[in-house]
C-alpha cells in the first residue's frame, strides 16, 4: 500500500488486489451515506526505531473485538489461500473473501 500525504489529505494507494479488496472493505465501513461516516482513531504509539510493527487505529463507533462488519467479495473469478495453514480455494466473482484460522484469506496474484 502506497501512502502520499497531501497537505491535511492521506491518499491510499492498493498496490495489488489484497490490498484493493482490503481498502474497499475499509472504506465500506469508515462511509455512511445516511448516517455520520466513522473516524479512525491512533491507538498506542508508532516508532518505528522499535521495529517492523505497523500503526494501529481503531474505528470510532466499533467494538475492537467485531469483526462482523467485514465483508470483502472478490472482484473477479481468483483463489485465496491462508498463510497460516496454507488452505486453497477458488472463488467466484462476487463471492465473500472468507476468514481462515482468524484473518483474511489473501489472493494469489
Amino acid at each position: 500500500m502506497k501512502i502520499d500525504l497531501q497537505k491535511s489529505q492521506v491518499l491510499l494507494s492498493p498496490e495489488n488486489e489484497e490490498e484493493k479488496a482490503k481498502l474497499t472493505a475499509l472504506w465500506k465501513i469508515l462511509v455512511d451515506c445516511v448516517g455520520d461516516s466513522r473516524k479512525l482513531v491512533p491507538v498506542g504509539e508508532y516508532v518505528p526505531q522499535k521495529g517492523e510493527q505497523g500503526a494501529s487505529f481503531h474505528i470510532e463507533g466499533l467494538e475492537p473485538e467485531d469483526n462482523s462488519f467485514v465483508e470483502v467479495r472478490a472482484e473477479g473469478d481468483v483463489q485465496v489461500y491462508c498463510r497460516t495453514c496454507n488452505k486453497l480455494l477458488k472463488l467466484k466473482a462476487g463471492e465473500v473473501i472468507p476468514i481462515c484460522c482468524g484473518k483474511m484469506m489473501s489472493i494469489i496474484d
